[in-house]
């Protein structure tokens, strides 16, 4: 038995690789895999071959257009097919300009899907596509992310000596802090830890009073001339108010 041909199919609609699983069966010669986005399609083909690939072209995030065009930049002989229910003729240059094999518009019946399949993997190879290198996939997906670790880890290499410091100088303020605290647990749990301190708030109670009466009975003159200002203000404004 000849090896079963491997189909993806990328849409974020469901029903469409529920389509492509009851049209291509294994009995035909047929694995299909699915895949919602475009990312998750690249990650499949990083991850293993395919004979062909349909894609929709309205998908969240990257369109089915850029995903034809990356997939024929790192694997220039595998087959892609754009499926769509909003074909467009710029949308449909673009996918020729990328070398896409078909242009398929919704809905698709079986005889579509079958015929597709295999006008994709049974057409010639261009020579140039047969002699062109394949660019990594994983390098053209995630440059940006390399970079952003890259930048990264040159930020943690320059900051790693200062958070040394950080850690050398701190360290022993808080071992101290920590057994400053349970000493004063320690203490604050003794009876006569406890009778001090109670003795001690009565005695600053006691010497505070003087003060505080200081304190009343120098605002207190103050405080009767505002409100006696206050209420002769008021008095004043009244004829002014009633007329």
């Amino acid at each position: 038995m000849s090896a079963l041909r491997k189909v993806l199919v990328v849409d974020d609609d469901a029903v469409v690789g529920t389509s492509f699983n009851r049209v291509l069966t294994e009995k035909k010669g047929y694995v299909v895999t699915t895949a919602q986005n475009a990312h998750e399609a690249l990650k499949q083909i990083r991850e293993q071959e395919f004979d062909v690939v349909f894609t929709d072209i309205k998908m969240p995030g990257m369109d089915g257009v850029e995903l034809a065009e990356r997939v024929k930049a790192s694997h220039p002989w595998t087959p892609v097919v754009i499926i769509t229910g909003y074909g467009t003729t710029a949308n449909e240059t673009r996918a020729k300009a990328a070398g896409v094999s078909d242009f398929m518009r919704k809905p698709l019946s079986p005889e579509m899907i079958e015929e597709s399949a295999l006008h994709a993997m049974f057409e010639p190879l261009p020579a140039s596509a047969a002699t062109l290198p394949a660019a990594p996939l994983h390098e053209v997906d995630i440059d940006l992310t390399q970079g952003q670790s890259n930048f990264k880890n040159i930020a943690l290499f320059v900051a790693a000596p200062f958070i040394g410091l950080v850690y050398a100088l701190l360290l022993p303020l808080v071992g101290l802090a920590m057994l400053g605290w349970i000493g004063a647990k320690a203490m604050l749990a003794q009876p006569a830890t406890r009778k001090a301190l109670k003795l001690l708030g009565n005695v600053a109670k006691v010497m505070a009073t003087p003060f505080i009466g200081l304190a009343y009975a120098v605002m207190l003159p103050f405080v009767g001339t505002a409100m006696l200002v206050w209420v002769g203000i008021k008095a004043l404004l009244a004829p002014v108010r009633a007329a």
